[in-house]
């Protein structure tokens, strides 16, 4: 892998990540850019104590764009973007319009692909580890920032996930705090280890494969299996075979394995509903441990990929007891779920 890094023309960070040690990335930044003014503000639940990021600059980000002004596409034919070459492999770039900025956080872009009409599931093995060398090497730099404690590599597809552009990308955000989500799993991994002396990720990994009901799918290195508590209609829990507590930990056979099993529930998931059905909408997110948790260890890596489609024409809506307690109704059985994630595997 071969990394360049660069600055667009308002001084904010582009890097490119080619598979080939000689690719040469030397193009410049034209357009007359002036930096977006952005300062979030962080404040936090007097009820929940949960930290709540107020970035009002938002408003005024771009919002589904036509495809000849995407700015994730390359500048080319005389059409300026994000991405100042006239292809690329893999490209970050930090976020023109961030929800964390000024001193309180980073939010980066990450562009899987050059060509607007591809998604993840389209690329090759070959790409999609390039995209995980990414996703590694921003965890380390990231991870390495003034008071950033976690870091979150994410993607978000579809219009009915509220993405606001098509081209396929996904974004890291470095927190200057532990998330809600991950300090309640914190929580319940020491409970669990107070009451047990034993790793709840361990633990849970075991019985899914001991119950087999729910796996999706197994490989020697990672196993993806449909939550017994899924909160989502179509919800896949990803985890390396070996406890790791971030992407930075992988060792080479879960690295390698990682793409083509990624890749495959992606293409799965775009199978669940029929060959008629439109691409399925997902969020995909990665887990990762705190950098500042001095028992970061017994955190375990794995990737939440799930959608809010429930038959090909309905969509899961969070509703009162979701929106508002936080208590939520699955409609469909996570058993089912795992059945028909199994019967639509690549053939």
């Amino acid at each position: 892998m071969k990394k360049t890094v660069t600055t667009l023309a308002d001084g904010r960070e582009l890097i490119y990540y080619d598979a080939r040690a000689d690719t040469v990335r030397d193009a410049v930044d034209p357009r007359p850019l002036t930096r977006v003014v952005s300062r979030s503000e962080i404040r936090y639940d007097e009820l929940t104590g949960d930290p709540v990021t107020v970035a009002s600059h938002r408003q005024d980000r771009t919002y589904l764009p036509p495809a000849d002004a995407c700015p994730l596409c390359p500048s080319r034919d005389g059409r300026e973007s994000e991405i100042p070459e006239k292809g690329y492999e893999v490209a970050v770039f930090e976020n023109r319009f961030p929800s964390l900025s000024g001193g309180v956080g980073r939010c980066e872009v990450v562009c899987f692909t050059d060509d607007h009409t591809d998604s993840f599931a389209d690329l090759t093995e070959e790409r999609a580890a390039l995209v995980l060398d990414a996703w590694t090497d921003r965890t380390a730099e990231l991870s390495a920032l003034p008071g950033v404690e976690q870091v979150y590599c994410f993607e978000n597809r579809g219009a009915e996930i509220g993405v606001t552009l098509p081209h396929a990308h996904g974004q890291i955000y470095a927190f200057p705090y532990v998330t809600p989500r991950t300090a309640a799993m914190r929580r319940r991994i020491d409970a669990h280890r107070e009451a047990t002396g034993r790793n709840l990720f361990d633990d849970v990994v075991a019985r899914e494969k001991r119950d087999g009901e729910r796996v999706v799918l197994e490989t020697d290195h990672w196993i993806a299996f449909v939550p017994y508590a899924a909160h989502w209609p179509y919800e896949v829990h990803l985890h390396p075979k070996r406890r790791v507590p971030d992407l930075l930990a992988l060792d080479g056979g879960a690295r390698t394995e990682c793409p083509q099993v990624l890749l495959e529930l992606l293409r799965r998931f775009d199978r669940i509903f029929g060959p008629d059905a439109p691409p399925t909408p997902y969020i995909a997110a990665w887990h990762q441990a705190p950098f500042t948790d001095g028992r970061r260890e017994d955190f375990g890596l794995h990737l939440e990929l799930f959608t809010v489609r429930r038959a090909p024409d309905k969509l899961k809506f969070l509703a009162g007891t979701e929106s508002g307690m936080g208590a939520f109704m699955n409609d469909v059985r996570p058993e089912d779920a795992a059945r028909r994630l199994r019967e639509v595997a690549d053939a």
